[in-house]
């Protein structure tokens, strides 16, 4: 089954209070592995990004003074997204944000089903830590590259988290035949099976990957971390 496990960065918490995106970045996955296929994209919010925000993400107004607007970009990511079900961490900020900035737009609400691995991590893990950094820790997922928070390596770093917290593996989900588009994030009557799934794919950064990461932690001033 084909899904895509995404993470956004924005100006803020509310997009009703007048935040917006400023990074999207999402990977494809088919029956919880990486294709190596992703969606990346910096956003001109078309307003000022607050210190605090760039204090945990790192992107700066310079940084996206040039970049397209979330109209220029909204067509190649819903042709990316497609009808797959959306997987995200603490997915209602996230959805809250795309939805929102889909209306401006006057384009529909996403209605792809939706798998939030908070929710999936609290029933696992009742009473502890279930961020994105604590769970990368509980299954060993190396860190050592996060040194910001950004979109698309968030969202590789999910992909793995998605696949532990759904079997590793050894294990993928079968969900009940009778479950409803937009039930996805609904749990309670989730079968585990066994299967032999192929391993996962080694993802390298391309050269022009590695040139645009290396200017963008040169364009940072001062130790934001």
């Amino acid at each position: 089954m084909r899904e895509i496990v995404f993470d956004t960065e924005t100006t803020g918490f509310s997009p009703q209070e007048g935040d917006r995106l400023v990074e999207i970045g999402a990977i494809e996955t088919v029956d919880r592995i990486p294709t190596g296929k992703v969606y990346h994209v910096y956003i001109n919010p078309e307003r000022t990004i607050p210190e605090e925000a760039i204090r945990v993400h790192g992107i700066t107004n310079e940084m996206i003074a040039d970049k397209p607007t979330f109209a220029e970009v909204v067509s190649d990511m819903l042709e990316f997204f497609d009808d797959s079900p959306l997987v995200a961490h603490n997915a209602q900020f996230d959805m809250n944000f795309l939805n929102f900035q889909l209306g401006l737009e006057n384009l529909a609400e996403l209605s792809n089903p939706v798998v939030d691995t908070l929710k999936i991590a609290k029933k696992r893990f009742p009473g502890q830590r279930v961020s994105l950094d604590a769970l990368c820790k509980k299954y060993e997922i190396d860190l050592s590259v996060r040194k910001y928070h950004g979109a698309l390596l968030d969202a590789k770093l999910l992909g793995d988290v998605y696949l532990e917290l759904t079997g590793g593996r050894q294990q993928s989900l079968a969900f009940d035949s009778g479950a409803k588009k937009g039930d996805a994030d609904e749990f309670d009557n989730i079968e585990f099976k066994t299967v032999e799934i192929k391993p996962r794919p080694v993802i390298k950064a391309t050269e022009e990957e590695i040139k645009n990461h290396q200017e963008f932690i040169a364009g940072i001033k001062g130790n934001i971390w």
